[in-house]
């Protein structure tokens, strides 16, 4: 199974997400962040189970917070929302994609 950023205008199949907000927040050291996504996605088509490529995506928006947090200083009214998505990528999808393409010459 293949991976890769969404680039489809389509919503996606599955999005998750958090938003935390603190008074106050410090810490101790530079934390280290990475997102991942796993597992295996396939469809039934026909009678058979056939593996599709995903299109994943993640972002996250900060306030009263910037993307490299320092250690030991305090920051105030932090607002933190972070969200992921991914959707199934089926091989007509291409096909529409190429013929959309080939419209818009």
């Amino acid at each position: 199974m293949t991976r890769r950023k969404r680039t489809s205008d389509r919503p996606p199949d599955v999005e998750i997400g958090a938003h935390v907000k603190a008074r106050r927040l410090r810490f101790r050291s530079k934390p280290e962040t990475k997102v991942d996504f796993h597992g295996d996605t396939r469809v039934r088509k026909d009678d058979r189970i056939e593996e599709v490529e995903l299109e994943t995506d993640s972002r996250s928006e900060r306030r009263n917070l910037p993307e490299e947090v320092e250690p030991g200083v305090t920051y105030r009214d932090v607002e933190v929302g972070w969200a992921a998505q991914a959707r199934a990528r089926m091989p007509e999808d291409d096909e529409v994609e190429e013929r959309d393409r080939e419209r818009e010459d």
